[in-house]
């Protein structure tokens, strides 16, 4: 212990806001290098918006990678998040995750017996090889009940229903937090550092509007404590934000369900299409990308695919369970399929002709697409009713290659770190088309494991 901190009384080594799965990894990072942590979570569940994703965690070089003979690298993994997002404020954190990416993964499965597998059946958007990790059901609900079961082996304490109200500051730096809640009432948690993983402002309307206003009317679909407080208490000590308007949506949430429609659908080669039976665009742009055009259609929204892709995509325990509520109707006709979906058939006919010679290859697409999965589609055809989402900000306050926030000078705000949807995301500076698939869960877990290291550094 350091000669200052030993002046200051503590009382737990690092606190931890959020328990998510930058919260929680960066809570077994601490735990690993023998210091005490606490993890708060101001609802009354852990798990925030990881519990809501598919806990795919992309990662370059894995021991499952080179098990299954995948060449990738680092350097690959970051020229393909770079491309997808374009040039941005927080480049130097893309290819810090990327590098370390493979030690998270390997880390997470090896010490701490958090169950994640390569997924083979596709690579998804912004990735040019398989590396996506996540767990065989692709729920993150199953990463986070994992995660907590090895913070529990770990002796971490994670403690629901204990909101932080504000940082406590004692000359300049942070030395703990205050917390007030109905439940928990209020007190004050004494530490040497602080990790922000809170997420972000995709639950504040006010925020939205404020820092992102084009998609503050769109419905929100992740988890509701990301409110953004911890990136104002970030600002108020001196932060700043980086790549501010960027998000990831969705264009694909099933309706009325408020399930995600798996994008595989899309990637195999299924087609989005608005209520006058015309496409809306390239949907290989992606998930996220692709909501701007979906938000630009003629509702009803369906995503059309057909039998074979509806089998492929059933792999996927979120889809079989869509599919059980009715969520995926099959018709055997083109006919049949625009009277089901209710447009002009002749519409939907030519959208579908055009859309196949393009897939053959004997016609360029009218939008350009070049992937077209297992396209033409072939009867029976599929259809999947959908609407445009929000599901988290990937905007938030600057931090350098260890999760420490920053203030504009670039020193760092002393003894604050923010991971996850706190701190500037990868996926570009403003909109949702350079989000590649794991950004989220890249930037929680990635971060949260670098602060937890170095956040136990200053014990």
């Amino acid at each position: 212990m350091s000669a200052q901190s030993e002046e200051v009384e503590v009382d737990v080594d690092v606190v931890i806001v959020g328990a998510g799965a930058g919260g929680l990894t960066a809570a077994l990072a601490v735990a690993d290098a023998g210091h005490s942590v606490v993890v708060l979570e101001k609802l009354e569940s852990p798990g925030g918006n990881s519990s809501l994703s598919t806990g795919s965690i992309p990662a370059a070089g894995t021991k499952q990678q080179r098990e299954l003979g995948v060449d990738d690298r680092p350097d690959l993994m970051a020229e393909d998040l770079l491309r997808q997002s374009g040039p941005h404020e927080a480049e130097h954190l893309t290819r810090r995750l990327a590098d370390t990416s493979a030690e998270l993964v390997d880390w997470l499965i090896d010490t701490h017996q958090v169950e994640l597998k390569l997924i083979t059946d596709y690579k998804h958007v912004g990735h040019s090889v398989t590396r996506l990790h996540a767990p065989a059901s692709r729920r993150g609900a199953d990463l986070i009940s994992d995660l907590l079961a090895a913070c529990e082996r770990a002796g971490v304490d994670v403690l629901v229903g204990n909101p932080v109200g504000k940082l406590l500051v004692e000359e300049g730096e942070v030395r703990g937090v205050v917390v007030e809640g109905d439940r928990a009432g209020t007190y004050e948690l004494r530490s040497n550092a602080v990790i922000l993983a809170s997420n972000g402002f995709g639950g504040n309307a006010e925020l939205l509007r404020k820092w992102i206003p084009e998609i503050a009317d769109v419905e929100y679909f992740g988890a509701h404590g990301s409110t953004g407080e911890a990136i104002e208490w970030a600002v108020e000590l001196g932060g700043h934000l980086q790549n501010r308007g960027a998000y990831q949506g969705y264009a694909a949430v099933a309706y009325p369900h408020g399930s995600i429609l798996s994008w595989t659908t899309v990637e195999k080669g299924g087609v989005l299409v608005d209520s006058t039976g015309r496409r809306l665009g390239d949907e290989i742009v992606g998930y996220s990308g692709f909501t701007s055009e979906v938000l630009g259609g003629a509702a009803p929204i369906y995503v059309v695919y057909d039998a074979r892709i509806k089998a492929i995509a059933e792999k996927e325990e979120e889809f079989a369970e869509l599919v059980k509520m009715n969520g995926a109707t099959e018709y055997a006709t083109v006919q049949e399929l625009a009277a089901g979906i209710g447009v002009d058939v002749d519409a939907l006919s030519s959208t579908l002709q055009t859309y196949a010679e393009a897939a053959a290859g004997t016609a360029p697409d009218p939008f350009g697409r070049t992937d077209f999965g297992i396209a033409p589609l072939e009867a029976p055809f599929v259809a999947s009713r959908v609407t445009p989402g929000l599901f988290h900000t990937q905007g938030g306050v600057a931090v350098d290659d260890d999760g420490r926030v920053l203030a504009q000078d670039g020193t760092p705000v002393p003894r604050l770190f923010a991971v996850g949807g706190v701190a500037a995301g990868v996926s570009g500076l403003e909109g949702g088309r350079g989000y590649s698939s794991g950004n989220g869960l890249l930037t929680a877990a990635g971060l949260g494991r670098l602060a937890g290291i170095a956040a136990g550094e200053l014990v």
